[in-house]
């Protein structure tokens, strides 16, 4: 099965790592502002999931969400969850370990699209994409 969202080894062990200090967690792909494109690490439940977010799926065991309109310039992408040196922000959970998530991107091949979709269509009747223009309309 086609993931949307991954996460690298390193990314891993530092979740793992946070999880043992803070317990369950989340992450929200942020869109821009103060956090920058930052995955956002959070205490599950701290960061309030609305109806305009879209569940991309799991990281060592962590729900990995996005704002549905962010969701909308992204969806042909896969997303990896990283971890490198330095400081992000200082509302995810990592920041005082001296290390900041990081999200890098490639474009799906358009097999891995074409699977997606029917997997998508198939759990919900409808893609993400499509399923929120009708709830606009």
């Amino acid at each position: 099965m086609v993931e949307r969202v991954l996460a690298t080894d390193e990314a891993l062990e530092l979740i793992d790592k946070l999880r043992s200090i803070h317990g369950p967690l989340m992450f929200h792909q942020s869109g821009g502002c103060c956090d920058g494109s930052a995955p956002m690490c959070y205490p599950a439940g701290e960061f309030q999931i609305g109806g305009n977010d879209v569940h991309l799926g799991e990281v060592g065991g962590c729900p990995v969400y996005m704002d549905a309109d962010q969701f909308d310039y992204w969806k042909h992408t896969q997303l990896t969850i990283d971890v490198v040196a330095g400081r992000g922000s200082g509302f995810s959970l990592e920041a005082p370990e001296g290390l900041r998530f990081l999200t890098r991107s490639r474009v799906f091949t358009d097999e891995e699209a074409d699977a997606l979709a029917k997997a998508e269509q198939s759990q919900t009747g409808a893609t993400p994409t499509a399923a929120r223009s009708h709830e606009r309309a």
